[in-house]
């Protein structure tokens, strides 16, 4: 299992949770708790790693 690290706020306009990992421009998401912030962002994650896995991997190992 490999560990991510992703920046959350929250959008004081929206109230949404927000979350992004750092230096993946793809890898961000959205939700109205933080769980399911947490969910959106490993799903997304793991489609990322499925469709760019060298890109994504080189990503992650930057961090």
């Amino acid at each position: 299992m490999r560990t991510v690290t992703a920046i959350v706020e929250q959008d004081s306009a929206t109230n949404l949770y927000v979350g992004y990992v750092p230096g993946s421009p793809s890898a961000h998401s959205q939700g109205e708790m933080l769980d399911e912030l947490h969910e959106n962002l490993q799903e997304v994650i793991e489609m990322l790693l499925e469709d760019e896995p060298l890109i994504m991997l080189q990503c992650l190992t930057r961090n």
